[in-house]
Formats: structure tokens, sequence, C-alpha cells
């Protein structure tokens, strides 16, 4: 006569149904807490953004507070110090382009109408076929053609208005993110003890230190490298862009510094940039192009071969991922969130490599080939 438990033991079906009900719930609750978090982000941008800010200024920062420190020099102290090193900088540097860049966006209709005016001669053939198509469109569906000019020009003012909304949103989250930082590295290791304290276990408490320092010497080492890469940009394209004979070469070379802190965009926003600018400011067009031909030179030459070099072993996050994360988070929160993006996604990729259910995704953003064994498959 069989038992009740050999009846048990010798059907598991039971248990293993409630099992897979149990990780598909799991599943589609993490779904729904990845789309809340989102929604989160997405609506709370004038808060959770500079708090984002505020703690990548501090994770970058803390090496040097921490090395100040073993020298004697008290953290409030070395915060202040950096803090206001960093607000004098970007304030003079604001303040000393300010009058430059408001001519700019002035003269931004009157300059796009002589860019239109010089290369006419260029784009005779284009208009003759565009005016053939609007020949052929008119007689078959008796359009005007005039709505959608229209709509053209009002789309880049609205483009451009984005813009300036946006730089000028970045600009008020980084005063409040800068005073974030200076209570966060005054604090000294008080807030890395209060995060340990909220795990139980000890090995939890070990592997969220780790977690903790493996982010913070990673993302400083990342916007040091990359801060002193754009510096050298800057200076090399400025000093082409002078000696080709553009105006306020030292403001290009600030302005270079800066895009290139947005990975891929950055160089293809600056040259179109600069095309234009030196379209109207030179009168042969062969000439003009000598300044924007110069600064793809030196973007490509710093994207392909300096950055890689210096980056490619640490960074260890493929192309695809940091394309898709600037693109996701500009998206999210505008210019401010394409220069995050990448120290985002760095921190993100530490806490995939050291929790064990992320592995997957970690090895979805490596930039290193993972062997497939036997196992993976069958």
């Amino acid at each position: 006569m069989t038992t009740e438990r050999e009846v048990a033991a010798g059907d598991p079906a039971p248990q293993d149904a409630a099992s897979a009900d149990l990780r598909s719930i799991r599943r589609r609750l993490t779904v729904i807490m990845v789309i809340h978090i989102i929604a989160a982000a997405y609506f709370g941008v004038e808060i959770l953004m500079p708090i984002v800010m505020g703690f990548l200024l501090a994770l970058t920062l803390s090496p040097l507070v921490r090395g100040a420190g073993k020298r004697g020099v008290p953290a409030p102290i070395s915060a202040i110090v950096l803090v206001a090193f960093l607000g004098g900088v970007g304030f003079v540097s604001a303040y000393s382009m300010s009058d430059t860049i408001s001519g700019w966006i002035d003269d931004a209709p009157r300059l796009g109408a002589e860019v239109k005016r010089r290369l006419e001669n260029v784009s005779e053939s284009v208009e003759a076929v565009k005016k053939a198509a609007d020949d052929v469109e008119k007689m078959t569906s008796g359009s005007t053609g005039e709505t959608e000019g229209e709509r053209v020009v009002v789309r880049g003012s609205g483009l451009l208005s984005a813009a300036i909304g946006s730089l000028t949103g970045a600009g008020t989250a980084l005063a409040i993110a800068l005073v974030l930082a200076l209570f966060l590295l005054s604090s000294g290791q008080l807030f890395y003890a209060k995060l340990v304290q909220t795990f139980p276990r000890f090995r939890d408490k070990r592997n969220a230190l780790k977690i903790v320092y493996d982010i913070e010497r990673r993302v400083s080492h990342y916007l040091f490298t990359i801060a002193a890469i754009n510096f050298g940009l800057g200076v090399a394209v400025g000093s082409c862009l002078y000696f080709i004979g553009m105006p306020y070469a030292p403001v290009w070379g600030v302005a270079v510094f800066l895009l290139n802190f947005l990975p891929f965009i950055g160089t293809v926003i600056g040259t179109a940039v600069v095309a234009a600018v030196s379209i109207v400011t030179f009168d042969n067009l062969a000439y003009a192009s000598l300044a924007p031909l110069a600064y793809l030179a030196c973007g490509s030459l710093e994207g392909q071969v300096v950055t890689p070099a210096i980056l490619g072993r640490r960074l260890q996050i493929n192309t695809v991922s940091v394309f898709l994360a600037v693109m996701f988070w500009a998206w999210l929160w505008g210019v401010a969130g394409a220069l995050m993006a990448v120290p985002i996604l760095v921190a993100f990729k530490v806490v995939c490599d050291n929790v064990e259910a992320l592995e997957p995704i970690s090895a979805f953003l490596s930039a290193r080939e993972r062997t497939v064994e036997s196992s993976d498959v069958e």
C-alpha cells in the first residue's frame, strides 16, 4: 500500500508548477517595477536629476577628498575647496561665453539665411529636382505646398527653444548638485557606513561596500580621463580654428571640450555648427571647409585612437550599450541626461558584475566576448 510520503516524493509536478508560476510572477513584477521607475524618473526630472548628478560628482571627487584626508586635511575643508573650484570654473566659463553665445542665438536666423544664400549655387540642381517634384504633386493633388514649408520653420524654432530650455535646466540642476555633493563629501565615510548598516548579513555588507568603492573608482577614473582627453581635444581644435582664421577660437575650444562629453552626437553637433559659421565667415567655400574638416579629423583621431587606447581596457562596455544608454537618457532627461549616461551605465555595470542575479545583464553590457560552453546550449 502506497503511503502519502511516497506519493508526494514520486509526484513533483505540483511543486514544479508552483515554482514556475512563482518565477513568472517575479518576472512580471520586475517588468512592472522597471516601467514605474522609468515613469518616475521621467516625471520627477526636476528632483531626481540634480540628486543623481550630485551623487556622481561626489563619487568622482571622493578619492581626492580621501587622499587629502590621509595628509591631514579635514574632509569638510577639502570638499569646500573642490566644490568651490568646480563652481567657480563653471561660472567663469559661462559668464565669459555668455555674450558670444547670446549673440550667436540672436544672429541665428541671419546666419541661417546667409548659409542658405552661400549654398545656393551648390544646391541649384537639388532645387530644380525639388521644384519639378512639387509641380507634379500640384498637378496630381492640387496641394499648394505652403503648409509643409511653414511646418519646417516652426519645427526648427521649437528645437532651438527646447535646446535652450534643456541647457538652462541643466545649469540649475548643476547648482543643486554641487550643494548635494558638498554635503556628501563633507560627511566623509558616514554615508558609506549608513549604507552598510542597512544590510543584515556580514556577506551582504561586504559586498555592498565593495560595489560602492568599485563604482567610485571606475566613475572617477572615467570622468577624470574623459575630462583630460576633452581638454586636449579642445586645445587641438581651438588651435586649428585659430590658425585657419575662425573668430572666437578660444570659445570654440571650450565648446568642443563640453560637447565631447556627449558620446557620438557631440562631434556631429560641433562639426555642423562650425561648418555653418565657417561658411558665413569665409568667402571661399573650399577654404571654409577646412574648419569643419579639422574638427572632424581631430574628433575622429580622439574617438578612434586616443580614447580606446586609454579607456578601452578599463571601461569594458560595448559600443552598442553606450549608444543606447546615451539615446535613452537624452530622451529621458535631455542634454543633462546624455551627459550623465555613460557614468550611470558604468555604475550599473559594476552592480551587475557583483550581483549574481544580474550576471546575464553584465554579460550583455560587457565588451568582452563570452565563451559559449556546452552547458549553455544544452
